[in-house]
């Protein structure tokens, strides 16, 4: 799958007094996916957006929504966000107690599920599971705020898991990358096999948002900007 680059803008970053227009933005300068961080306070210290939030976003793009649960029994809620119209949905493994039966059920549900890997996770954690999923997000800072520097090892990791996926026939799964994802370092971070970059900070803290986005997909596809 080493042919599709999607740009994932992560709304975390975003104003959140005009979410509606930032989303537009980026769609309009031709983002792929919504990533939507969705935070407890429990699982990670901070607090983000829920299921309502989700469900009044919902109708103002065609774009998938990305939703990386930070959360604790991320079970009891993944059918709340299945309804408020998420297309993906991704959760911590540690968080949940029978993953295989969640990942089943999301998939039951026609929308993709993958697992996310902290920078502390190792790979082998998915053994078991990886025959089920359809992506990995592998978190390239600790997972919590937004605005933190990329954890270079994280690339390591990347060639780590694609090892795993050819061993076991799933070089279908897509790897997503979340955290500190910028136009300094996405070429490198594609050229390693990554598919779906999230970013947040570098897109909307920019002083041109559409353009940063048209900029970060033009090296993530090595063309020229």
């Amino acid at each position: 799958m080493e042919d599709i680059k999607m740009i994932a803008p992560s709304i975390l970053s975003a104003d959140f007094s005009k979410l509606g227009q930032e989303i537009k933005t980026v769609e309009q300068a031709g983002a792929d996916i919504i990533h939507l961080d969705i935070m407890d306070g429990r699982y990670v210290p901070n607090i983000t957006i829920g299921i309502p939030v989700v469900e009044s976003l919902r109708p103002l793009t065609n774009l998938p929504f990305d939703a990386h649960l930070m959360i604790v029994e991320p079970e009891r809620y993944v059918p709340d966000f299945i309804k408020a119209g998420c297309d993906m949905i991704s959760f911590h493994m540690d968080a949940c107690v029978h993953s295989h039966r969640l990942v089943d059920y999301i998939k039951s549900q026609g929308v993709k599920a993958g697992v996310v890997l902290n920078p502390a996770t190792p790979v082998n954690t998915l053994d078991e599971i990886i025959h089920y999923i359809d992506y990995v997000l592998i978190m390239s800072v600790n997972p919590g705020f937004g605005g933190q520097r990329f954890i270079p090892q994280t690339l390591e990791k990347v060639k780590k898991l694609k090892i795993l996926m050819e061993e076991t026939g799933r070089m279908d799964i897509l790897i997503e990358i979340d955290g500190g994802i910028n136009e300094n370092n996405i070429a490198e971070v594609s050229s390693a096999g990554v598919n779906i970059f999230v970013a947040g900070s570098s897109i909307f803290k920019a002083e041109d948002p559409a353009e940063m986005v048209k900029k970060l997909k033009q090296k993530a596809t090595f063309t020229e900007v």
